[in-house]
């Protein structure tokens, strides 16, 4: 038995785990159950509840088993392992009494609780409370606090866990909620009674064990036995966050995480959770045509004939953008239909981005979001990751605390959830890193695992493909690729890029980019609004301003009357991602699949599909019939796209040459900044939801409160 490894006595039987547990972990590792309700083990330990009481054979009173360490147990006289009962009468009564005194003051409201048929108080009241109880004395009341557009207060049901707190404190990285008072008074709070300012607040209505923190905007709205539930994958960001879709008949009512290690842990952020009324407001759910300066509904026979009519023109003048929220299937079917008219003006990417050419993994996080916890030295070039993607911000953070990450940022000084080094804002100083004149350059030499980041408005300057030249120079001086060895089985490769959509990695990966002659974004647009085309295929763009079409054809394909269908010609409702099966690819490179969960609405239709048909409308029907002969074709022309769930990460880190990546050029003077302006308007569902509006509204307002008080 090493070192690390004792052994105790579960239940009679014999356990053997490491020294490091927490005796509740080595009784679970035994096959016990143990209840808690402070207890969390992505938290610090608190040992608030005592609901996890054990028997320690001999100890003079019963242990809280989230509170003792393994390590901590003497043996017993004779020499053998010490003995812990969780199913004993003693223990028995120990959580009967637990229960009783949590319940003397709980309002005992299910019926009118959205955390009924969902709630631990009421499960674990049931398996380890007593049927009655002596307290006959009147409940206290607790005051409901305001914690901003997002989160409901029931604050009389609290039983003080401090999950919450310890969840924004640790991992949101905001103190911003406390436990004030003591004894019968002890109450948890919000600093000055402000809204909660974090992207990640609505996890606390996750962890809160009984019905204290609830969704506000789900309030009363269904009882989980109603709905119906879909694993899906989130589309706010390019992380992939894997989510479960919960629906009843045709509307989305909720969106809650699921489990994933390697990429959201058990977060997700708060547009994730809270965007779903965005997806039953100012959607397209019928073709329209422009008619005398008005888009007039139409069939789908008339949309598609027309639509077919202006793509059958001279190919030079035709163009197609792919926008953020596209699935790879969809984008293929477009790709493929142009590629048979002869149109070489695509892409992918937003106007002026200098990604695409060289090897995938110069477009990919390729730290992985995992890996990334175990970087020691981290250079943020152009980014906000507490914006971009705020899941990923909490493994950066948690990389300074538990290792003492050395971070540096060049570009905006944004408030983070940890302390950095701010290097400056303009590009000059990738070039002075570069070259090791910079002080932060023999930090990243000297690590052992350093990465740098780069966002994509690092990558959409006119300078962008010089600045991806520098970064890769700095990747090969500091050493960030590092080849599979026995030391480090998985490699390393501390070049990344953290993108801003969920559909970018799928489209470069698809080579849904100009062909030769082609002209990307930037010049579509420049082009269109000198007269230089006859028509541009939007799919689901949105994202950036489109006033240089409005003299050009639009087509436009969509869920949402955003940006894009304002200015169209022809409009083709799609479906949005919770309404449609469909491949999308994440930051890391990981392809994950989404599951449709409600129908589309009205006349909408899945997005490959009404490309397929438009293919046969324009004389060029495209060669699959469904899904999965589209798939197929996909994973064997592109065989990315069939290694599923599979991050490429630092295996390929040894052969990886980056020395001809990028261009030489002179460098921009201006400051470097996140391709995002804010958090809570990032696209088309965003911008229709008013929960986003009331929540960003009531963070500006909460950040000015906090301003005065200081």
């Amino acid at each position: 038995m090493s070192e690390d490894l004792r052994k105790i006595i579960v239940d009679g039987e014999e356990v053997e785990a490491p020294a490091h547990y927490t005796l509740l972990q080595a009784c679970e590792l035994g096959g016990a159950e143990i209840p808690r309700f402070c207890y969390h083990e992505r938290l610090s330990i608190a040992g608030n509840c005592r609901m996890c009481l054990v028997e320690w054979v001999g100890a003079p009173k019963p242990v809280a088993s989230c509170a003792q360490s393994v390590r901590d147990l003497r043996p017993d006289r004779d020499g053998s392992p010490p003995k812990i009962n969780t199913r004993s009468e003693y223990v028995k009564k120990a959580r009967e009494g637990v229960m009783e005194f949590l319940l003397i003051n709980h309002p005992l409201d299910c019926p009118i609780c959205d955390q009924g048929g969902e709630c631990d108080l009421q499960d674990q009241a049931l398996f380890y409370g007593r049927s009655y109880t002596r307290f006959d004395e009147n409940k206290r009341a607790v005051e409901d606090k305001y914690m901003g557009a997002l989160v409901k207060t029931e604050m009389t049901r609290c039983i003080q866990c401090t999950r919450c707190v310890r969840f924004i404190s640790e991992i949101a990285g905001v103190e911003e909620l406390g436990l004030v008072n003591r004894g019968e008074d002890a109450a948890i709070t919000t600093f000055l009674e402000a809204s909660l300012t974090s992207e990640l607040s609505g996890n606390v209505i996750d962890l809160c064990p009984v019905g204290a923190l609830t969704s506000k905007p789900y309030a009363f709205n269904a009882r989980p036995w109603e709905l119906e539930s879909t694993e899906s994958i989130d589309v706010m960001d390019a992380l992939g966050s894997n989510i479960r879709v919960d629906a009843r008949g045709p509307e989305v009512l909720r969106i809650l995480p699921r489990v994933n290690e390697e990429i959201n842990e058990e977060w997700i952020s708060d547009k994730t959770r809270f965007v779903w009324d965005g997806l039953r407001r100012q959607r397209l759910d019928k073709p329209y045509i422009r008619r005398e300066g008005r888009l007039q509904p139409a069939s789908w026979g008339e949309a598609l004939e027309l639509a077919a009519d202006k793509l059958r023109g001279a190919p030079e003048r035709v163009a197609a953008l792919a926008g953020d929220l596209c699935d790879a299937e969809s984008m293929k079917a477009l790709m493929d239909l142009m590629r048979s008219l002869g149109v070489q003006n695509m892409d992918c990417r937003p106007p002026g981005s200098a990604l695409g050419e060289g090897p995938r993994e110069s477009w990919l996080f390729n730290t992985t979001l995992y890996g990334l916890e175990d970087a020691d030295a981290v250079l943020l070039v152009g980014t906000n990751p507490r914006i971009e993607a705020p899941v990923l911000n909490t493994r950066l953070r948690k990389a300074w605390l538990e290792h003492d990450a050395k971070i540096a940022v060049i570009g905006q000084p944004d408030e983070l959830t940890y302390p950095y080094a701010y290097l400056g804002g303009g590009a000059q100083i990738l070039a002075d890193i570069a070259s090791g004149a910079h002080a932060f350059a023999q930090m990243l030499k000297d690590a052992k695992r350093p990465a740098i980041i780069l966002g994509e408005g690092a990558v959409t300057r006119p300078d962008g493909a010089a600045v991806l030249k520098l970064a890769a120079d700095i990747a090969a001086m500091a050493g960030m690729m590092i080849a599979p060895s026995e030391d480090l089985p998985e490699g390393w490769n501390g070049f990344n890029l953290l993108h801003s959509a969920a559909a970018r990695v799928g489209g470069l990966d698809l080579g849904f980019l100009p062909g030769e002659g082609g002209m990307d974004a930037q010049s579509v647009l420049s082009a269109a609004a000198n007269g230089g085309l006859d028509a541009v295929y939007l799919l689901g763009v949105d994202e950036y301003e489109l006033d240089a079409l409005r003299d050009t054809f639009v087509i436009y394909q969509g869920h949402h009357g955003d940006r894009g269908a304002q200015i169209a010609d022809v409009i083709l409702p799609g479906a949005a991602y919770t309404e449609k099966d469909a491949i999308y690819v994440n930051t890391e490179g990981r392809v994950q699949s989404a599951r449709r969960a409600v129908a589309p609405k009205g006349q909408a239709r899945e997005d490959w599909a009404i490309i397929r048909a438009l293919s046969e409308r324009c004389g060029r029907t495209l060669p699959f019939d469904d899904l999965a002969a589209l798939r197929a074709k996909l994973m064997t022309e592109h065989p990315t796209f069939g290694a599923v769930d599979y991050a490429p990460g630092g295996a390929s880190a040894g052969a990886l040459d980056l020395s001809g990546f990028g261009a030489a050029g002179e460098l921009d003077g201006a400051a470097l900044q996140s391709r995002l302006t804010g958090f809570y308007f990032t696209n088309p569902i965003a911008r229709a939801s008013t929960t986003m509006a009331e929540a960003s509204a009531a963070s500006g307002a909460a950040s000015g409160a906090l301003a005065a008080a200081e």
